[in-house]
């Protein structure tokens, strides 16, 4: 029996038969009760140090990740691991450059080594072109949505971007702000950065400001390209009272420049970021951020990837919620 086994005569998926297995807390007594009557009944016991010593390429779950820098995707990887630490797969991570195409890199990978599925963290359209087409096994982009590129064999889990990037930049005009800078990234090459970017805009535009290009300005997910970006804001000839980052790494750069330069955050310069990561929750001030459910976005990409490898799913393509959160990094102007 294996852990699929009992997921389908529990009633139960896949991620809560792992969780109970991982004895953590986030489950119902019902499913733990049924789950376990399930495994006494059959004797199942996870054998973890055979599953690692076996690295059996047609059990391996490649996980591949576009950026070194990224605090989101670390939670969300950490997560992945403990769901799919007792399933009998085994899971591969490598890092990719920002700007790496990942599809590329996805189609040589898996001529190596033949996983079973993939876990795309980040990536845009133009990163899934023809070969990924070709793909003859399940995948799942997480983080980035998917819906509409006709790929069949590739699932997404997201966020709405661009109405998050809306409700970040809505609450700094609620609280006055009308000269607002974005640190963005590229938007030539991130469906991430484009989507967010687009919210930032229309929330502009709804509120009657019209948007000056002088107010962008292009960096890496980083803290130094962050901290580079900013200073140049800080040196145009603009008045700024706010800055929207579009990722929590983004705003402590830029806040680090903001200080650098005898300025105050949020005295003289408001700013949110975007991901909602603890650093963000424990940086001084605390940061008002765009917080993405990291625990719900892996478990629902494990799910989506093992009903397309164990039931022959098709393709599943899902919008999580955000919130903003609360945070000390924006002042209320009049």
């Amino acid at each position: 029996m294996t852990i699929v086994d009992i997921a389908k005569e529990s009633g139960y998926s896949v991620t809560t038969v792992s969780r109970v297995l991982n004895d953590r807390k986030d489950v119902s007594p019902e499913a733990r009760k049924k789950i376990m009557e399930i495994v006494e009944a059959h004797g199942f016991v996870p054998n973890n140090n055979a599953k690692r010593l076996k690295q059996n390429t047609s059990k391996n779950i490649l996980v591949l990740v576009k950026g070194t820098f990224n605090m989101l995707f670390a939670s969300i990887i950490e997560e992945i691991q403990t769901v799919i630490d007792v399933t009998g797969y085994t899971v591969t991570v490598t890092y990719l450059d920002e700007d790496d195409n990942i599809g590329k890199e996805a189609t040589r990978l898996c001529r190596e080594r033949k996983p079973l599925g993939v876990l795309f963290l980040g990536g845009g359209k133009q990163d899934f072109g023809e070969s990924v087409a070709k793909f003859d096994i399940p995948c799942v982009l997480v983080t980035t949505g998917a819906e509409g590129w006709e790929l069949k064999n590739l699932s997404s889990v997201a966020i709405d971007d661009e109405a998050a990037a809306e409700c970040a930049v809505d609450y700094l005009i609620q609280n006055g702000h009308r000269n607002i800078a974005e640190l963005g990234g590229n938007l030539e090459i991130s469906e991430t950065a484009i989507s967010r970017h687009k919210g930032y805009i229309k929330s502009l535009e709804r509120h009657g400001i019209k948007w000056d290009e002088r107010y962008y300005e292009k960096a890496r997910f980083s803290f130094d390209s962050a901290y580079e970006a900013m200073t140049r804001l800080l040196e145009k000839d603009i008045p700024i009272t706010a800055v929207f980052a579009i990722s929590d790494v983004m705003a402590i750069g830029a806040i680090r420049a903001i200080r650098d330069k005898g300025l105050s955050v949020p005295d003289d310069i408001s700013i949110t970021g975007f991901d909602g990561t603890t650093l963000a929750d424990y940086y001084n001030p605390k940061i008002v951020s765009i917080r993405q459910h990291h625990k719900d976005l892996a478990v629902r990409s494990v799910e989506l990837l093992f009903n397309m490898i164990d039931l022959n799913k098709p393709a599943t393509h899902e919008i999580i919620p955000f919130e903003l959160t609360a945070g000390e990094s924006v002042k209320k102007i009049l």
